[in-house]
């Protein structure tokens, strides 16, 4: 589950730090606020399981898991896929890119053994 955070982490960072570089042309300033996004997650990790280690269970790990799965899809689906091929619409990228994402997830579960 790590590793699948990892690798989902570095085209966050990417989203995160293209515009600001495109933006004030600093890759400093790009880098800083990818650092700083990319440690948001860890942070509120810990934050919430330092409050919450002693109410939360594994049927609120299920549920919380599913809705977040659910909210994963949506946005793959009804925003990132759209916006990938307004930018790539002869979509000579996109679907290639996509099943290579696929297939690296499903690679690192049955590395993992899932």
């Amino acid at each position: 589950m790590a590793f699948a955070i990892a690798i989902h982490n570095i085209p966050e960072g990417l989203a995160v730090a293209a515009p600001i570089l495109k933006a004030t042309n600093s890759k400093c300033k790009a880098f800083f606020w990818a650092f700083l996004s990319g440690m948001s997650e860890p942070l509120g990790g810990l934050l919430a399981w330092l409050v919450l280690k002693e109410i939360v269970g594994p049927v609120t790990f299920a549920i919380l898991f599913g809705i977040i799965g659910g909210v994963m899809i949506h946005i793959s689906f009804q925003k990132l896929l759209p916006t990938a091929l307004k930018y790539d619409p002869e979509n000579k990228y996109t679907a290639y890119s996509f099943f290579v994402g696929m297939a690296v997830m499903a690679a690192s579960l049955v590395v993992f053994g899932y």
